[in-house]
């Protein structure tokens, strides 16, 4: 797990492939589960990722899901996807799980085969033109 700080995590920020089908999806999917943290969803490598996290590897952010707590940890790849998971309410116990040696490669699985969907399907975009608003976690995107 590539962490990073230290502290109970009180919100975390989800960087998300806004030009993914599969990635908005999730977005959409998350926004609308009961939080046990509060999620703030913000595009990879957008304006105001940049803005918030002006340190971070954006150029990485948009290869793979990348999560960051309020206390400065980061999580990527699979273990940004348990983060996300553990966030949620009805899929903490599952998350718990996933994070143990047994449920790690089910967890592995799931990533490596949401990464072959996206790379299939993911339009070309320029997350930075400055014509595109940012669009965060306040965002009205229709469903």
């Amino acid at each position: 797990m590539a962490t990073s700080g230290s502290g109970a995590v009180r919100e975390l920020t989800v960087l998300y492939d806004a030009n993914c089908p599969l990635c908005v999806h999730i977005r959409h999917w998350l926004m609308e589960q009961h939080w046990l943290v509060p999620l703030a969803l913000v595009p990879a490598a957008s304006y105001e990722a940049r803005r918030r996290f002006p340190r971070l590897d954006h150029a990485s952010t948009l290869k793979e899901i990348t999560v960051i707590g309020d206390s400065g940890q980061v999580w990527t790849g699979t273990d940004a996807f348990i983060v996300c998971l553990w966030a949620l309410a009805e899929h903490r116990p599952r998350a718990n799980w996933l994070a143990t040696p047994a449920g790690r490669p089910f967890a592995r699985a799931a990533m490596y085969t949401a990464a072959k969907w996206r790379q299939a399907v993911r339009t070309e975009g320029d997350p930075q033109a400055p014509d595109e608003p940012a669009c965060d976690d306040h965002c009205s995107v229709p469903r």
